[in-house]
């Protein structure tokens, strides 16, 4: 992605805020002199950020503003570790307030909308940015937040949401429950737009067939605003992202080389006005690609966009020296007409061997079952050149999630 000159210069005015705050991060960048920052080239030896630099700054330290004018706290949501808590200013807020509203429009949503909000709340930044966005456009919030199946599905009849902002777990437990309960002609969405967690073809045919809407992939993470710094639009040809805010880079995961447009790599955020924590150069260790420009969008949108995003860096587990991610696992279930979306990868170690046994759920029984089983090891084998123990079982049987949902466990440590 070529950087403009006015993004150079943001660039400048946010290195100068960081080293006037003297805050952690100002110790990072003490070496740089922002006026020296001339070029695309200058910027790019920048140091990178990680989130392992974000938790040495704990509680506070990221805030490049005086305590006076935190008006929020977040943090990420990771269970393990020390938090990174990051400080919001008041127009913080209302800039993703902002790019929220941005993404709904994308969607098509509009303020004649009920949007039905299930992600937590808290110092997650789930809910109360689907809320925000909400207000921001106009348009009706449900604010149940997570859990409480009951209650969700009373609320989308009484209510008579036509949004659901979920994750792509919860969604499908909706959407099973809406299709064993016979609730389909009672319930008034139309459209979805989930988040948090990355989702295969497979489980996003399902969710839009059982609840019969159109789905939207939004993406964003804590250290960045939250969710809503980028979405899909009507199209599908990736998710638009708003460069006026932030500027994207890929970068090669082991070299740390930016990679061209189109190719696959991890993707870096720089913030160009977040006033409470900016970021420079931060590692999200989230796979994806810049679509080319000249690939326009046929929505006639000028943000440029990303593609899906394909899992994370580390997701990946190695096995017998090969390394698998879950993106991989999605698309060779993708070519198996018989498996559901859901899976389970269990790796464990025995008589001095990795043993990787791979649950899915299917409808087939008995010795179609088996076959199945079959053409489940065959396209491992064929795709990571790997083998596996295939496990077909009944729909339903994995465990459902209202959070996120875990699907490879690695008992070998």
């Amino acid at each position: 992605m070529k950087m403009t000159e006015h993004t150079l210069e943001q660039i400048r005015n946010q290195i100068r805020r960081i080293l006037a705050s003297g805050s952690f991060y100002a110790g990072r960048l003490s070496h740089v002199d922002p006026d020296a920052l001339q070029s695309q080239e200058d910027f790019e030896q920048l140091p990178f950020s990680e989130k392992e630099d974000l938790r040495e700054a704990y509680p506070l330290g990221l805030s490049a503003v005086p305590e006076e004018e935190i008006v929020r706290i977040h943090s990420s949501s990771g269970t393990t570790g020390t938090p990174v808590i990051i400080p919001y200013t008041r127009q913080d807020v209302e800039d993703w307030a902002e790019l929220f509203r941005r993404c709904y429009e994308i969607a098509g949503i509009t303020r004649e909308d009920r949007i039905h909000i299930t992600p937590g709340y808290g110092l997650w930044t789930a809910g109360i940015g689907f809320q925000a966005g909400a207000e921001k456009l106009g348009a009706m919030a449900v604010p149940l937040g997570p859990g409480n199946t009951e209650k969700q599905l009373q609320f989308l009849q009484d209510v008579k949401s036509t949004v659901l902002c979920a994750t792509s777990s919860y969604a499908l437990l909706l959407a099973e429950e809406i299709e064993r309960r016979g609730l389909r002609d009672k319930i008034f969405l139309r459209k979805g737009v989930i988040g948090s967690e990355r989702w295969g073809e497979k489980m996003r045919a399902r969710i839009a067939n059982e609840l019969g809407v159109e789905l939207y992939d939004i993406y964003g993470l804590t250290e960045v605003y939250g969710p809503g710094i980028a979405i899909n639009c009507e199209h599908n040809t990736g998710m638009h992202y708003f460069d006026d805010y932030l500027y994207f880079e890929i970068i090669d995961p082991k070299t740390g080389e930016v990679l061209p447009e189109g190719q696959l790599g991890e993707l870096v955020i720089t913030t160009l006005r977040k006033e409470g924590a900016p970021l420079i150069r931060y590692r999200t260790h989230d796979l994806t690609r810049i679509v080319p420009a000249d690939q326009p969008c046929p929505c006639g949108r000028s943000y440029p966009r990303i593609d899906v995003i394909l899992g994370r860096t580390d997701d990946m587990v190695k096995v017998k020296g090969v390394n698998i991610f879950p993106g991989q696992i999605d698309d060779i279930l993708k070519g198996l007409p018989d498996a559901s979306s859901e899976y389970q990868v269990f790796i464990d170690h025995e008589n001095s061997h990795d043993r990787i046994t791979v649950f899915v759920e299917t409808a087939l029984k008995d010795q179609a079952a088996r076959q199945f089983e079959k053409a489940l090891k065959d396209a491992f084998k064929a795709r990571v050149n790997i083998g596996i123990v295939p496990k077909a079982v009944a729909l339903g049987e994995l465990p459902r999630s209202e959070k996120k949902t875990t699907r490879v466990f690695d008992y070998r440590y």
